[in-house]
Protein backbone atom coordinates (compact mmCIF):
# COMPACT_ATOMS: atom_id res chain seq x y z
CA UNK A 1 0.00 0.00 0.00
CA UNK A 2 1.04 3.63 -0.55
CA UNK A 3 0.65 5.99 2.38
CA UNK A 4 -0.67 9.54 2.29
CA UNK A 5 2.88 10.81 2.73
CA UNK A 6 4.10 8.91 -0.33
CA UNK A 7 6.10 5.94 0.90
CA UNK A 8 5.11 2.33 0.29
CA UNK A 9 4.44 -0.44 2.79
CA UNK A 10 4.96 -3.96 1.44
CA UNK A 11 3.91 -6.83 3.65
CA UNK A 12 6.52 -9.59 3.90
CA UNK A 13 4.69 -11.98 6.22
CA UNK A 14 1.13 -13.15 6.61
CA UNK A 15 0.82 -12.07 10.24
CA UNK A 16 3.87 -9.91 10.91
CA UNK A 17 6.39 -7.80 9.06
CA UNK A 18 6.56 -5.18 6.32
CA UNK A 19 9.21 -3.48 4.24
CA UNK A 20 9.09 0.31 4.10
CA UNK A 21 9.98 1.61 0.64
CA UNK A 22 10.75 5.18 -0.34
CA UNK A 23 11.97 6.55 3.00
CA UNK A 24 15.54 7.80 3.46
CA UNK A 25 16.25 7.45 7.18
CA UNK A 26 19.35 9.59 6.80
CA UNK A 27 17.22 12.62 5.89
CA UNK A 28 15.21 14.77 8.26
CA UNK A 29 11.80 13.11 8.41
CA UNK A 30 8.60 15.09 8.41
CA UNK A 31 6.50 14.49 11.56
CA UNK A 32 3.69 13.14 9.36
CA UNK A 33 6.06 10.49 7.98
CA UNK A 34 7.09 9.51 11.52
CA UNK A 35 3.44 9.22 12.51
CA UNK A 36 2.72 6.92 9.56
CA UNK A 37 5.80 4.80 10.30
CA UNK A 38 4.59 4.44 13.89
CA UNK A 39 1.13 3.43 12.65
CA UNK A 40 2.76 0.84 10.39
CA UNK A 41 4.78 -0.42 13.34
CA UNK A 42 1.65 -0.88 15.44
CA UNK A 43 -0.02 -2.80 12.61
CA UNK A 44 2.87 -4.90 11.31
CA UNK A 45 5.02 -5.04 14.48
CA UNK A 46 8.31 -5.33 12.58
CA UNK A 47 9.48 -2.95 9.84
CA UNK A 48 12.44 -3.47 7.51
CA UNK A 49 14.23 -0.51 5.90
CA UNK A 50 16.61 -1.80 3.22
CA UNK A 51 19.97 -0.34 2.22
CA UNK A 52 19.89 2.71 4.49
CA UNK A 53 23.66 2.87 5.13
CA UNK A 54 23.26 4.85 8.36
CA UNK A 55 26.08 5.56 10.78
CA UNK A 56 25.71 5.41 14.56
CA UNK A 57 24.49 9.01 14.74
CA UNK A 58 21.87 8.35 12.08
CA UNK A 59 20.56 5.28 13.91
CA UNK A 60 20.36 7.21 17.18
CA UNK A 61 18.56 10.09 15.46
CA UNK A 62 16.00 7.78 13.85
CA UNK A 63 15.33 5.75 17.01
CA UNK A 64 14.85 8.93 19.05
CA UNK A 65 11.88 9.88 16.85
CA UNK A 66 9.87 7.22 18.71
CA UNK A 67 10.73 8.27 22.26
CA UNK A 68 13.50 8.70 24.79
CA UNK A 69 16.39 6.30 24.30
CA UNK A 70 17.73 3.88 26.87
CA UNK A 71 21.37 3.30 27.54
CA UNK A 72 22.71 0.26 25.72
CA UNK A 73 21.94 -2.41 28.33
CA UNK A 74 21.49 -2.74 32.10
CA UNK A 75 24.67 -4.83 32.49
CA UNK A 76 26.51 -5.26 29.16
CA UNK A 77 28.95 -2.54 27.96
CA UNK A 78 28.04 -0.27 25.08
CA UNK A 79 29.99 0.58 21.95
CA UNK A 80 33.01 2.67 22.98
CA UNK A 81 31.98 6.30 23.22
CA UNK A 82 28.33 5.50 22.39
CA UNK A 83 26.49 4.80 25.68
CA UNK A 84 23.15 4.16 23.93
CA UNK A 85 24.40 1.60 21.39
CA UNK A 86 24.78 -2.10 22.12
CA UNK A 87 27.15 -4.05 19.86
CA UNK A 88 25.58 -7.37 18.86
CA UNK A 89 28.80 -9.07 17.85
CA UNK A 90 28.77 -12.79 17.06
CA UNK A 91 32.52 -12.90 17.57
CA UNK A 92 32.15 -11.67 21.15
CA UNK A 93 29.80 -14.44 22.21
CA UNK A 94 26.66 -12.30 21.85
CA UNK A 95 24.54 -14.83 20.01
CA UNK A 96 20.88 -14.59 20.99
CA UNK A 97 20.19 -18.16 20.01
CA UNK A 98 16.87 -18.30 21.87
CA UNK A 99 13.48 -16.65 21.61
CA UNK A 100 13.17 -13.55 23.77
CA UNK A 101 11.74 -10.07 24.12
CA UNK A 102 14.48 -7.52 24.83
CA UNK A 103 15.34 -6.95 28.48
CA UNK A 104 12.12 -8.21 30.07
CA UNK A 105 14.00 -8.93 33.29
CA UNK A 106 13.67 -5.23 34.26
CA UNK A 107 10.44 -3.47 35.22
CA UNK A 108 10.36 -1.25 32.12
CA UNK A 109 11.50 -3.22 29.07
CA UNK A 110 12.10 -1.19 25.89
CA UNK A 111 9.15 0.05 23.87
CA UNK A 112 10.92 -0.63 20.59
CA UNK A 113 14.27 -1.82 19.31
CA UNK A 114 16.25 -0.88 16.23
CA UNK A 115 18.86 -3.22 14.76
CA UNK A 116 21.28 -2.00 12.10
CA UNK A 117 23.41 -4.41 10.09
CA UNK A 118 27.09 -3.56 9.74
CA UNK A 119 28.73 -6.91 8.95
CA UNK A 120 26.57 -9.81 7.79
CA UNK A 121 27.64 -13.35 6.88
CA UNK A 122 27.11 -14.59 3.30
CA UNK A 123 24.70 -17.19 4.64
CA UNK A 124 22.76 -17.63 7.87
CA UNK A 125 22.68 -14.95 10.53
CA UNK A 126 19.04 -14.03 9.90
CA UNK A 127 16.75 -12.59 12.56
CA UNK A 128 13.35 -14.19 13.21
CA UNK A 129 10.58 -12.05 14.74
CA UNK A 130 7.30 -13.44 16.12
CA UNK A 131 3.89 -11.88 16.68
CA UNK A 132 2.88 -12.44 20.31
CA UNK A 133 -0.54 -10.85 19.73
CA UNK A 134 -1.50 -13.41 17.09
CA UNK A 135 -0.26 -16.13 19.45
CA UNK A 136 -2.62 -14.93 22.17
CA UNK A 137 -5.58 -14.84 19.78
CA UNK A 138 -4.81 -18.40 18.66
CA UNK A 139 -4.99 -19.81 22.18
CA UNK A 140 -8.02 -22.00 22.89
CA UNK A 141 -10.43 -20.06 25.08
CA UNK A 142 -9.67 -22.03 28.28
CA UNK A 143 -5.95 -21.37 27.88
CA UNK A 144 -6.60 -17.72 27.09
CA UNK A 145 -8.65 -17.35 30.26
CA UNK A 146 -5.90 -19.00 32.28
CA UNK A 147 -3.14 -16.89 30.74
CA UNK A 148 -5.05 -13.70 31.57
CA UNK A 149 -4.71 -14.52 35.28
CA UNK A 150 -1.05 -15.61 35.39
CA UNK A 151 2.15 -13.77 36.25
CA UNK A 152 5.68 -14.87 35.41
CA UNK A 153 9.08 -14.12 36.91
CA UNK A 154 11.61 -12.87 34.34
CA UNK A 155 15.31 -12.93 35.20
CA UNK A 156 18.69 -12.44 33.57
CA UNK A 157 20.19 -15.10 35.87
CA UNK A 158 18.61 -18.28 34.56
CA UNK A 159 20.32 -21.60 33.73
CA UNK A 160 22.23 -20.83 30.55
CA UNK A 161 23.92 -23.43 28.42
CA UNK A 162 27.63 -23.70 29.05
CA UNK A 163 29.58 -21.01 27.15
CA UNK A 164 31.46 -22.39 24.16
CA UNK A 165 34.40 -20.00 24.33
CA UNK A 166 36.28 -17.74 26.71
CA UNK A 167 34.73 -14.67 25.07
CA UNK A 168 31.24 -16.10 25.49
CA UNK A 169 31.98 -16.92 29.13
CA UNK A 170 33.15 -13.36 29.77
CA UNK A 171 30.01 -11.96 28.12
CA UNK A 172 27.84 -14.22 30.28
CA UNK A 173 29.65 -13.06 33.39
CA UNK A 174 28.96 -9.42 32.50
CA UNK A 175 25.34 -10.20 31.60
CA UNK A 176 24.57 -11.54 35.08
CA UNK A 177 26.86 -9.16 36.98
CA UNK A 178 23.76 -7.51 38.42
CA UNK A 179 20.83 -9.83 39.06
CA UNK A 180 17.29 -8.83 38.14
CA UNK A 181 14.03 -10.63 38.86
CA UNK A 182 10.79 -8.95 37.80
CA UNK A 183 7.15 -10.09 37.83
CA UNK A 184 5.26 -9.41 34.60
CA UNK A 185 1.76 -10.43 33.51
CA UNK A 186 1.76 -13.41 31.15
CA UNK A 187 -0.68 -11.40 29.04
CA UNK A 188 0.35 -7.80 28.45
CA UNK A 189 -2.07 -5.16 27.21
CA UNK A 190 -0.41 -3.00 24.57
CA UNK A 191 -0.44 0.60 25.83
CA UNK A 192 -1.15 2.15 22.40
CA UNK A 193 -3.50 -0.33 20.74
CA UNK A 194 -5.07 -2.24 23.64
CA UNK A 195 -4.12 -5.51 21.91
CA UNK A 196 -3.32 -8.42 24.20
CA UNK A 197 -0.15 -10.41 23.67
CA UNK A 198 1.67 -13.27 25.36
CA UNK A 199 4.51 -11.65 27.32
CA UNK A 200 6.83 -14.58 27.94
CA UNK A 201 10.04 -15.57 26.11
CA UNK A 202 13.46 -16.74 27.21
CA UNK A 203 13.78 -14.59 30.33
CA UNK A 204 10.45 -15.86 31.74
CA UNK A 205 11.53 -18.66 34.04
CA UNK A 206 8.61 -19.46 36.34
CA UNK A 207 4.91 -18.86 36.93
CA UNK A 208 4.09 -17.24 40.26
CA UNK A 209 2.18 -19.64 42.52
CA UNK A 210 3.11 -22.81 40.62
CA UNK A 211 5.84 -25.34 41.27
CA UNK A 212 8.80 -25.53 38.86
CA UNK A 213 7.44 -28.49 36.88
CA UNK A 214 4.02 -26.92 36.24
CA UNK A 215 5.69 -23.58 35.47
CA UNK A 216 7.91 -25.12 32.82
CA UNK A 217 5.01 -26.97 31.24
CA UNK A 218 2.76 -23.92 31.02
CA UNK A 219 5.50 -21.62 29.75
CA UNK A 220 6.38 -24.22 27.11
CA UNK A 221 2.75 -24.32 25.95
CA UNK A 222 2.44 -20.53 25.72
CA UNK A 223 5.84 -20.19 24.07
CA UNK A 224 4.98 -22.84 21.47
CA UNK A 225 2.05 -20.70 20.32
CA UNK A 226 4.25 -17.61 19.94
CA UNK A 227 6.77 -19.44 17.76
CA UNK A 228 4.37 -21.24 15.43
CA UNK A 229 5.67 -20.75 11.86
CA UNK A 230 2.66 -18.71 10.76
CA UNK A 231 3.45 -16.10 13.44
CA UNK A 232 7.06 -15.55 12.30
CA UNK A 233 8.81 -13.38 9.75
CA UNK A 234 12.46 -14.04 8.81
CA UNK A 235 14.70 -11.07 8.06
CA UNK A 236 17.66 -11.93 5.80
CA UNK A 237 20.12 -9.15 6.44
CA UNK A 238 22.02 -7.14 3.87
CA UNK A 239 24.66 -4.60 4.90
CA UNK A 240 23.06 -1.24 5.66
CA UNK A 241 19.60 -2.58 6.56
CA UNK A 242 17.72 -1.35 9.62
CA UNK A 243 14.89 -3.17 11.38
CA UNK A 244 12.49 -1.52 13.83
CA UNK A 245 10.29 -3.80 15.92
CA UNK A 246 7.70 -3.31 18.66
CA UNK A 247 9.28 -4.93 21.71
CA UNK A 248 5.98 -4.85 23.63
CA UNK A 249 4.28 -7.51 21.51
CA UNK A 250 7.01 -9.45 19.70
CA UNK A 251 9.78 -11.93 20.36
CA UNK A 252 12.88 -12.43 18.26
CA UNK A 253 15.59 -15.02 17.71
CA UNK A 254 18.93 -15.01 15.89
CA UNK A 255 19.82 -18.59 14.91
CA UNK A 256 23.47 -19.45 15.49
CA UNK A 257 23.89 -20.93 12.02
CA UNK A 258 26.82 -19.03 10.55
CA UNK A 259 29.78 -20.82 12.09
CA UNK A 260 32.86 -18.67 12.68
CA UNK A 261 31.83 -16.01 10.17
CA UNK A 262 31.67 -12.40 11.42
CA UNK A 263 28.30 -10.82 12.16
CA UNK A 264 27.90 -7.37 13.71
CA UNK A 265 24.73 -5.40 14.35
CA UNK A 266 24.20 -2.28 16.44
CA UNK A 267 21.13 -2.11 18.66
CA UNK A 268 19.43 1.05 19.94
CA UNK A 269 16.35 0.76 22.14
CA UNK A 270 13.54 3.20 22.93
CA UNK A 271 12.52 3.52 26.58
CA UNK A 272 9.30 1.78 27.53
CA UNK A 273 6.64 1.95 30.19
CA UNK A 274 5.67 -0.47 32.95
CA UNK A 275 3.70 -3.42 31.50
CA UNK A 276 0.08 -3.83 32.58
CA UNK A 277 -2.02 -6.98 32.68
CA UNK A 278 -5.64 -7.34 31.64
CA UNK A 279 -6.74 -6.19 35.12
CA UNK A 280 -4.56 -3.08 34.91
CA UNK A 281 -2.09 -4.27 37.56
CA UNK A 282 1.49 -3.20 36.78
CA UNK A 283 4.69 -5.21 36.74
CA UNK A 284 6.87 -5.04 39.86
CA UNK A 285 10.45 -5.70 40.92
CA UNK A 286 11.22 -8.81 42.96
CA UNK A 287 15.01 -8.52 43.05
CA UNK A 288 17.35 -5.82 41.82
CA UNK A 289 16.34 -2.24 41.20
CA UNK A 290 14.14 -0.20 38.86
CA UNK A 291 16.99 -0.03 36.31
CA UNK A 292 16.47 3.72 36.10
CA UNK A 293 20.05 4.01 34.85
CA UNK A 294 18.93 1.96 31.86
CA UNK A 295 15.38 3.18 31.20
CA UNK A 296 15.14 6.96 31.60
CA UNK A 297 11.34 6.87 31.25
CA UNK A 298 10.91 4.48 34.19
CA UNK A 299 7.77 5.35 36.05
Amino acid sequence: MTTSTGFDIRRIGGRIGAEILGVDLGAELDPAVVTEINSALLEHKALVFRDQQLDDAGQLRFASLFGELTTAHPTVPSVDGQPQILPVDGDEGIRANHWHTDVTFVRTPPKASTLRSIVVPPYGGNTLIANAGAAYRDLPEPLRGLADKLWAVHTNAYDYAAPRSEKAAEHRKRFVSRKYRTAHPVVRVHPETGERGLFVGGFAQSIIGLDPSDSRDLLRIFQSHVTRPENIVRVAWRPGDLVLFDNRITQHYAPDDYGDLPRLLHRVTVAGDVPAGVDGILSYVIEGDDAAHYTPAAG
